[in-house]
């Protein structure tokens, strides 16, 4: 795969997996009875079944941590060759899906709480690497792949696991079996894929030394 093709692919499965987050995880006739990604980690809070299973909540936002770390990570490289306005587009999903780890009413109070200490971090820890992308571009490329590679299949593994095994109950609450929808199945493909085209990143490095 070439510099160009990844250049454009590699934002393309970046928009891809948030298309999927964003979409529906639970699909529903009734608007306010469906269930996308983002919802999950406020969602379960209110799911009573949840309370007795070993859920990592914040395990929920992996996708938008993956997402924004790596746009944040590919937008300056000198290897991908991108341009403006591919360099806006990636700061731009890296600063949303950072700001998309906030909580419904935040509070800077509320950000230092317990509940939400996790979600603080990690969105400092996004915003810190978008607004320093410039110097993160000097990293080796072998490091910045392998960062990616590991945080993509988390992020695709993690939700996708406890999301399916909250399924069942959530079918009780609902009174009827439910399904996966379309946005878990989408989420999952662009994560995949991402980790997946970070081989081609490398093996491209090896073949133009």
């Amino acid at each position: 795969m070439s510099s160009l093709r990844l250049r454009w692919f590699l934002p393309l499965t970046l928009a891809l997996s948030l298309a999927g987050y964003f979409g529906p995880w639970l699909d529903h006739k009734v608007a306010g009875l469906v269930i996308t990604g983002l919802d999950l980690g406020e969602y379960v809070k209110f799911l009573p079944a949840a309370r007795s299973m070993a859920l990592w909540r914040e395990g929920f936002y992996l996708p938008l941590i993956a997402s924004s770390l790596a746009a944040s990570l590919f937008a300056f490289r000198a290897d991908l060759r991108c341009r403006w306005p591919l360099q806006g587009l990636l700061l731009g999903l890296a600063t949303a899906s950072a700001l998309n780890l906030l909580p419904p009413a935040w509070t800077p109070q509320r950000m230092l709480t317990d509940e939400f200490r996790q979600q603080a971090v990690a969105l400092a820890l996004c915003l810190a690497a978008m607004a320093f992308s410039p110097l993160l571009a000097l990293l080796p490329r072998q490091a910045v792949a392998g960062l990616i590679a590991a945080a993509s299949l988390a992020a695709a593994a993690v939700p996708a696991y406890q999301f399916l095994a909250l399924l069942p109950a959530i079918g009780d609450l609902y009174h009827q079996p439910q399904l996966p929808g379309w946005g878990l199945f989408l989420n999952t493909a662009g994560l995949l894929a991402l980790a997946s085209s970070l081989f081609f990143w490398i093996r491209f490095s090896k073949e133009t030394r």
